[in-house]
């Protein structure tokens, strides 16, 4: 049976008057908005982290090549993969996301023939340690995936990940290496 219509304009008045859970109704139409800036506020903070770490491991790695130890040991660019994913297995996953690129140039040119063009492509990657005295690029590359973030555009890549970049340049140290073939 329906409500009189004076009743039901009597529940509406009262309904509008009522004041409790008016705060419950508020936090829940602010809610979505703050726990998605506080989520994409730690995911930042992530990448910066991660960013970071990459540098470090480029810059310490990159030492096992300028000493000439990598040409010594003769060392593919699996193995230097491998000796770099040692240090960040914690924070990356290397197997699928860490890639390699080291190329050289020779001393004669010196630091104006370096390329250092962003790669994509894992099939792009070089291994190229160079000789002594060579110019030489370490470059680690990895693809971190996004989840908050993916929806304030901060993904630089067409599959929606961030492509982090860390880069050392040098000169190979004198070691009296004759330099690794390059692949």
């Amino acid at each position: 049976m329906p409500l009189p219509a004076h009743s039901f304009a009597r529940l509406l008045r009262r309904f509008c008057r009522n004041r409790r859970g008016v705060t419950a109704v508020e936090f829940a139409m602010v809610a979505p908005l703050f726990f998605g800036l506080l989520f994409a506020i730690i995911e930042v903070a992530m990448i910066f982290f991660a960013s970071q770490v990459l540098e470090t491991v480029t810059q310490d790695s990159s030492r096992f090549i300028m000493t000439g130890q990598a040409q010594g040991a003769n060392y593919t660019q699996q193995q230097f993969k491998d000796f770099v994913c040692a240090r960040v297995s914690a924070l990356f996953d290397c197997t699928n996301g860490v890639y390699v690129d080291v190329r050289s140039y020779p001393s004669a040119t010196g630091f104006s023939s370096v390329n250092i063009t962003p790669i994509t492509d894992p099939t792009q990657v070089k291994w190229c340690p160079g000789k002594d005295g060579d110019v030489v690029v370490v470059r680690l590359f990895y693809q971190w995936p996004l989840f908050v973030t993916k929806v304030f555009s901060s993904a630089n890549l067409a599959n929606g990940k961030r492509l982090l970049i860390a880069t050392a340049t040098f000169k190979n140290e004198p070691a009296g290496t004759a330099g690794a073939t390059c692949s």
